[in-house]
C-alpha cells in the first residue's frame, strides 16, 4: 500500500506563506483524487483542498484564493502553496487519498501561524 509523507510545515507570521509537500512511495497517477485536510485542536479533520487527476481542484470557502493545490504525478507528489496565511490556519496538515474505497493518511505536518 502507498504511504504518504507530509513536509513543509512550520512556524510563519500572519501574511507569510507555506508550501506543503505530500511525497508517495508509489504512483500517485492511479489515485482520481489526492487531498489536504487539516486538523485544529478540539476541531474535526475538515477538507481543505483536492485535485483530480484531470487537474480539477475543489477548495474550503475558508481558503479559496489564498491556497493552491497541484499535483506532479511523474515525481508521485501532491503540493499544498498556502498564501497570506491567518493564526486560523494554524493545524495540523494531513495528505490524503483514497485506495479501492479505503482512506489513506500521511503523518501530519504542524502549521502554526503565530506573531
Amino acid at each position: 500500500q502507498v504511504q504518504l509523507v507530509e513536509s513543509g510545515g512550520g512556524l510563519v507570521q500572519p501574511g507569510e506563506s507555506l508550501r506543503l509537500s505530500c511525497a508517495a512511495s508509489g504512483s500517485i497517477s492511479r489515485f482520481y483524487a489526492m487531498g489536504w485536510y487539516r486538523q485544529a485542536p478540539g476541531t474535526q479533520r475538515e477538507l481543505v483542498a483536492s485535485v483530480t487527476n484531470g487537474g480539477t481542484t475543489n477548495y474550503a470557502d475558508s481558503v479559496k484564493g489564498r491556497f493552491t493545490i497541484s499535483r506532479d504525478n511523474a515525481k508521485n507528489t501532491v503540493y499544498l502553496q498556502m498564501n497570506s496565511l491567518k493564526p486560523e490556519d494554524t493545524a495540523v496538515y494531513y495528505c490524503n487519498t483514497k485506495s479501492f474505497g479505503v482512506p489513506i493518511w500521511g503523518q501530519g505536518t504542524q502549521v502554526t501561524v503565530s506573531s
